[in-house]
Parts: structure tokens; C-alpha cells; sequence
């Protein structure tokens, strides 16, 4: 009998020591959720940061000591590569920095930037009474830990299923996590349905793409869909019409134009530290798996996806680039800035060469750095009704407290691209594998977008330090150590990666090889 079932069921290999990064960080999600459960709730916030950290940590060290060792596992439904793995290694370590910025207590009177209860009425005093007692939504924190085990089991995906489920448990804690501001709870639960309305469209798209690829190759991995393509005679509308799908599912997740219209309003209303969570690791993820798709996948056509790509990337970064010189809102501003950065991206998955691949590596390590810094930044800046926003608000600041006026300053220079700031290296690499890849035209663009994009980010710092401050602000509160360190780490890695970038550039060379 036991011959019989061995001989219609074959035990799939699983290589548990390439996957320990992402068991590790799904595990410590659901004690999170124990913790929740059966942990006094006065001792819930130390308990949740101790694992956390913990977690994220352990993770890193899995994840740093094995890397290099290449492997395709769970019955070829994940490919751990050196792609892969070096963006584990960075959503790891970006998520523990913005960990920082949400475990952040000192910078409201009433608490974190999160609401005492998540189900109270915005305004109500169920609200007011939870808050006076001091009660925090230690929730985030399974929901936190959830997202992330997405993102790395996202970004290592082999077949188009996993992609999906990977993708599901990513985007959905984020839906959740936007809705719980502390201040402006009606704007922070309208983003929140933005996000999730838009985002099931996207995941829409992405199954509705991948069964067609499945249709087409009869079956959803990778590397078959490759083989398939390679065996073509001749074009096929099916196969066109999954990459097409597949591509708009993907491009609502990185919000490349026109699939962009969720991201300046969620991240406004959504919690700054929930902002750069966003802005940071979902854009790794996000970009990530569009080149792990696009390379392996769908390589074979090229000439087919390529000009569609130029259209996006150019007019992302066109739109992004104009309309960003049109915001008020200096975390709207930094919305179109990270779609601009999404078109950039682009660039590189265009090329289709390893140089392509080692220069979105490098790209999404600087912005991703600058990021979270800039976010740490922004919560940090008050008005009389909490963060102060609106850039009118921010004039003098570099008169009232000059090292975060300048921390900023850095952090938007190397958005811009300026030399000696990481954004110039992440940008160079990116336009020289455009040119190799033969979208010359495309980094013409891109180059003509940058000087726009300097445009506004110029005037924040002239609005800082060549303006006078008004009498009832800016004021910048003191950060406990989280956020401290978060914004100084991120500050310090701009100004070496633009000095100092070659043991960068050489570890994404190192790790710019897909396996199938």
C-alpha cells in the first residue's frame, strides 16, 4: 500500500535552509498574533518589539550566510538566486529601519502615530477614552511581519501561483495598516479603500494574465512558460495578451502611469511610517518581481513587450516628473517623486542584459535608502495639528534646526541625482544599461526628466534655508532612539554609496544571474 501511494504521490523536495529567511519572518507572524491573544495588553508593545527585531535580525543572518548558494526548491516553485536573495537581504534590512519609524512613541502627546483602537469612530469618545489611557495598536505588528514574509517569498517566486499568494499576503496587512492613522483618521480610512480597491484590480489583472500564460504553456512556471515561448513558431495572441495582463497587474503594484492613481492619496493618508513602508520595500518587491518575470519568462519576447515598456517608462516619468512641480504637500511632492522612480526602474528592465539587473539591484538600494529617511523626516516636522505637511510649513527650517534641515537636504539631492549622493550612482548604472540595452531615446528622456525633477526638490531646500521662518513654526520634535537612528543610518548611506560606491556596485554584479 505504502509502495502504492509513494509510486502517485512523489514527496516534493524542499530546501528548508535557502527558505529559513521567509519561515522565520512568517513564524515570528504568527506568534505575533499568540502574542496578541494571550499577552497582557500593558505588556504587549515591549514583547511585539523584542520579536520583531528579533526576527528581522535572525532573518539577516540567514539570509547573509547563505547567500551565494544558488537553488531552485519546493518542486521548482521557488528560485532562490542571486537576485533573489540580495533582495531579501534588503527588504530585510529597510524593514527593520522603518520598524524604527512605527515603533517611534515620543513624537505625539497622545502616543505612536497609530490610533489607540482601530475600530473606534474617527472624533468619538470611545476614541478619546482609549487614547487617554494610553492604549496602542499593537496589531500593526503581526500585520507588519506578514507583509514582509510576502515581500520575500515575492521576490523568489518561480510560478505565477506562488507570485499570487506571495503577492495577496504582501498587499493585504498593507490595506489595513494604511487605515489606522492616529490623526486625520477619515483621510487615512479613505486611502485605506483606495489602496484596496485599486490594488484587488491589480491582483485582478495579474490571475487573469496568469491563466493565460497557463493556457498558452500548460503550466505556471517560469522557466516552462520560457521553454514554451522558445518552441513557437510563430506569434500568438494569447501568450500577448498574459504578458500585457501580467505587466498592468505589476505596474499597479510599482504605480507606474497610468496605473499610478492610488499612490499620491494613499500615501498622504496613510500613517508616515506606513508611507515609507510602502514607498520603500513594496517598490523593492514590486520591481523585483517585473524583472524576475519580464527576464525569465518572457525574454524570449522581447520584441513584443519592449516598446510598451518605453511607453510607460517614458510618460512615468514625464507625468510624475510635472506634476510633482505642482504639489503643496510635501509627502504628495514625494509620491510623484517615487512614481518618477518607478520610470527609472523601467530603464533598466528595458535594457534585458545582466547589467540591467545588477543596476535595478543597485537603484533600489539607494532609493529605497533615501526613502525611509525621508519619511523619518517628515514625521518629525510638527504644526499646531500634527505633521506639518504643507510646504509652506517647512520655510526657515534649516534656521530653527539645521541638522535635520540638512539631513533632508542630502536625502533630496540624491533623489534628484546630483553626483557624490547615492541617486547619481543608482541613476548612472541605470542610464549606462539603458544605452547598452539599446533604449538610448528612453534615457535621453530620463535624463531631461532628472533636471525637471531638480526643480522641486531645489525648492524645498531654498524653502528651508533661504527662507524665514513663521512665528508659530516650523517646530521639530526630539525622536527617541528608533527613529533617530533610522534617519541617521539612511543620512550616512547616501553620502558613502555616492563616495564610496564600487563594494555596492561589485556585490549587485556578483548577484545579477536568474536561475530557472
Amino acid at each position: 500500500m505504502n509502495e502504492l501511494i509513494a509510486s502517485v504521490f512523489e514527496t516534493p523536495v524542499i530546501n528548508y535552509r535557502q527558505l529559513s529567511p521567509i519561515l522565520i519572518i512568517l513564524g515570528a507572524a504568527v506568534i505575533s498574533v499568540l502574542v496578541e491573544a494571550f499577552v497582557p495588553r500593558a505588556n504587549r508593545r515591549v514583547v511585539q518589539l523584542v520579536l520583531v527585531f528579533l526576527a528581522l535580525i535572525t532573518a539577516i543572518i540567514w539570509a547573509v550566510t547563505g547567500a551565494g548558494q544558488q537553488a531552485i526548491t519546493g518542486e521548482g516553485a521557488i528560485a532562490v538566486d542571486g537576485p533573489g536573495t540580495f533582495l531579501q537581504i534588503t527588504i530585510l534590512i529597510v524593514s527593520v529601519f522603518v520598524a524604527m519609524l512605527m515603533a517611534e512613541n515620543r513624537l505625539d502627546p497622545a502616543g505612536d502615530a497609530f490610533t489607540a483602537r482601530a475600530n473606534s469612530l474617527p472624533g468619538s469618545e470611545d476614541e478619546r477614552e482609549y487614547t487617554n489611557r494610553g492604549w496602542t495598536t499593537t496589531e500593526l505588528w503581526p500585520l507588519f511581519l506578514f507583509s514582509v514574509g510576502g515581500m520575500l517569498l515575492f521576490v523568489v517566486a518561480n510560478d505565477l501561483l506562488i507570485l499570487f499568494v506571495a503577492l495577496e499576503v504582501m498587499s493585504l496587512p498593507l490595506y489595513l495598516m494604511a487605515a489606522i492613522a492616529r490623526r486625520r483618521r477619515l483621510l487615512s480610512q479613505e486611502a485605506a479603500m483606495k489602496y484596496f480597491l485599486l490594488g484587488a484590480f491589480g491582483s485582478a489583472f495579474f490571475l487573469y494574465g496568469s491563466a493565460m500564460a497557463y493556457g498558452f504553456a500548460g503550466s505556471i512556471r517560469l522557466g516552462d512558460i520560457a521553454n514554451a515561448i522558445s518552441a513557437l513558431p510563430g506569434p500568438n495572441g494569447l501568450i500577448i495578451a498574459a504578458v500585457a495582463l501580467l505587466s498592468v497587474g505589476m505596474f499597479f503594484k510599482i504605480a507606474a502611469v497610468p496605473f499610478h492613481m492610488w499612490a499620491p492619496d494613499v500615501y498622504v493618508g496613510a500613517p508616515s511610517p506606513v508611507t515609507a513602508f510602502m514607498a520603500s520595500c513594496v517598490k523593492i518587491a514590486g520591481v523585483g518581481v517585473l524583472l524576475r518575470v519580464m527576464y525569465v519568462a518572457f525574454s524570449g519576447l522581447a520584441w513584443d513587450w519592449r516598446p510598451l515598456f518605453w511607453i510607460v517608462s517614458i510618460v512615468t516619468m514625464l507625468v510624475a516628473t510635472i506634476l510633482a512641480l505642482t504639489q503643496t504637500d510635501i509627502k504628495r511632492m514625494l509620491a510623484y517623486s517615487s512614481i518618477s522612480h518607478a520610470g527609472f526602474l523601467l530603464i533598466a528592465v528595458i535594457a534585458l542584459n545582466p547589467q540591467g539587473i545588477a543596476s535595478t539591484l543597485i537603484y533600489l538600494v539607494v532609493y529605497a535608502t533615501a526613502t525611509v529617511g525621508a519619511f523619518g523626516i517628515v514625521t518629525l516636522v510638527r504644526g499646531p495639528s500634527g505633521e506639518a505637511t504643507h510646504l509652506s510649513q517647512w520655510a526657515g527650517l534649516g534656521k530653527r534646526s539645521p541638522l535635520v534641515a540638512g539631513g533632508f537636504a542630502i536625502l533630496l539631492l540624491s533623489f534628484a541625482g546630483i553626483p557624490l549622493t547615492a541617486g547619481f550612482i543608482g541613476k548612472f548604472t541605470v542610464f549606462g544599461a539603458g544605452i547598452a540595452g539599446g533604449a538610448t531615446p528612453v534615457v535621453i528622456v530620463g535624463a531631461v526628466a532628472s533636471m525637471i525633477a531638480a526643480f522641486f526638490y531645489v525648492r524645498v531646500i531654498v524653502l528651508m534655508f533661504f527662507t524665514d521662518p513663521a512665528e508659530d513654526g516650523p517646530t521639530v520634535v526630539t525622536p527617541s532612539p528608533f527613529t533617530g537612528i533610522a534617519i541617521s543610518v539612511s543620512v550616512i548611506l547616501t553620502v558613502i554609496f555616492g563616495i564610496f560606491p564600487q563594494p555596492l556596485i561589485e556585490l549587485a554584479e556578483k548577484a545579477s544571474i536568474f536561475i530557472r
